[in-house]
């Protein structure tokens, strides 16, 4: 006599319900990789408009000429102490007058950087509204003209970088150095 074997139905059925578990926790896993990942292309998508805007502020000081920090016009150029607004003559610019001159500065109410090309006024903003801006300071030293210090002007930036999602906050700290290129003698 001939037995057939074969899988009985609650073999069967236990064995979809293994199946269906176990492709369950890796569709999850996969679905929150992809998700996690997305994430994490959107925070450096931010980040690069940060190092982009902050690479660009670092040329046109170097290529710039007669720093001054705290003001347009203030008695002394230097800011050893910091400060949260910086001048200058921009590269190619009039040396004879002042309303073409560049500025930099961390407006505190709107936690952002801003940048004008005319002294001071229209200032636009450097930095994506994604990113805010806790602190940025401004450090000048050798901006008096004959000393014997290059001008130098280094730059602090505390900051979060927001995802669309609150709880992905990230925090930052960037420095950059500026160093004027032609001679300040």
């Amino acid at each position: 006599m001939r037995h057939n074997r074969g899988f009985t139905l609650i073999e069967t059925i236990v064995a979809v319900a293994l199946f269906s578990i176990v492709m369950l926790v890796g569709t999850s896993a996969l679905l929150s990789l992809v998700s996690a990942n997305r994430k994490a292309q959107a925070l450096q998508s931010v980040m690069n408009n940060l190092n982009t805007g902050v690479d660009g502020m670092v040329r046109a000081i170097r290529m710039g000429s007669a720093i001054r920090c705290g003001g347009p016009s203030p008695t002394d150029p230097n800011c050893p102490n910091g400060g949260s607004v910086i001048y200058f003559e921009s590269y190619g610019g009039n040396k004879s007058s002042t309303l073409d001159d560049w500025m930099y500065s961390y407006n505190a109410a709107q936690r952002r950087l801003e940048r004008s090309q005319q002294n001071g006024s229209n200032p636009l903003a450097i930095t994506a509204p994604e990113i805010s801006i806790d602190s940025c300071t401004f450090y000048v030293v050798g901006a008096t003209r004959g000393d014997i210090t290059q001008p130098k002007v280094l730059i602090v930036i505390k900051g979060t970088v927001a995802a669309s999602d609150p709880r992905f906050r990230t925090s930052f700290t960037l420095q950059a150095t500026a160093v004027q290129r032609s001679l300040d003698i």
